[in-house]
């Protein structure tokens, strides 16, 4: 275990981006989609609505124990501990990290801290843009137990993520749709810093990475992320046994 005081002093993160939680109705997206998105960040809706993770009262299974595996990566992303038959391993997004990079990993920077505040190294041993991922294998792995994997989306989503690098914070919104890899959600906040952060199912499991922004300031639009599927099926390091419909 690594003290935090000095590492974390040194982690910044800036920039700002939201997707709030009103505005229109939305639909299923994929059958007018005109081209791939890009990655870009843009409000959405004219609310922020985070709730401290320690605060969280909401409806998604055993965000307590799935909270601890949540990472902040060199204070500007935000990625998960995960399952992995060859070990377990941080997923993030591609676009936060470099192959080979060597990136601090910190463990439970939260309002009211209650799990081990582990601060880590971690090495980018897997990283692409399309799927937009990437996997760290850290230095030491914490007390936390490993996320799950997930093909099955449910109609609630959550994202536990560190906005603009600050203490980890959960948002829930709505699934919309899937396709060409992506799944797509509406009404759940996240901001510069959350690219990396897992979207959780209803149970808890992690069917996707939230990668970008891409919602007006009216409330229309989605944001999205690649899905977990996706990624395995483009990582040599994980396998088809680390996924599962759960």
């Amino acid at each position: 275990m690594t003290p935090r005081g000095p590492v974390l002093a040194a982690l910044v993160a800036s920039g700002a981006a939201a997707c709030g939680d009103t505005g229109p109705e939305m639909t299923a997206v994929c059958a007018t989609l005109q081209a791939a998105p890009s990655i870009r960040s843009s409000q959405c809706g004219p609310a922020e609505d985070f709730t401290p993770i320690n605060s969280y009262q909401g409806e998604i299974a055993g965000v307590q124990d799935r909270e601890e595996a949540v990472v902040l990566i060199d204070g500007r992303c935000t990625g998960t501990l995960i399952a992995a038959a060859a070990g377990p391993v941080v997923l993030t997004a591609g676009h936060c990290v470099g192959l080979g990079d060597q990136s601090v990993v910190a463990f439970n920077v939260e309002d009211n801290p209650d799990g081990d505040p582990l601060v880590t190294g971690g090495t980018v041993i897997e990283q692409a843009l399309e799927p937009d991922y990437a996997l760290l294998r850290l230095d030491t792995l914490p007390a936390a137990a490993p996320t799950l994997l997930t093909t099955r989306p449910t109609d609630r989503l959550a994202i536990i993520q560190h906005p603009r690098g600050r203490p980890k914070v959960i948002a829930e919104g709505s699934y919309l749709d899937a396709c060409n890899g992506l799944v797509y959600y509406a009404d759940l906040d996240t901001l510069v810093g959350s690219s990396g952060a897992g979207v959780l199912s209803s149970g808890g499991h992690l069917l996707a990475v939230h990668t970008d922004g891409d919602c007006a300031q009216d409330g229309s639009g989605t944001n999205h992320g690649w899905s977990a599927a996706a990624i395995v099926d483009a990582s040599p390091y994980l396998l088809p046994a680390d996924i599962a419909d759960r």
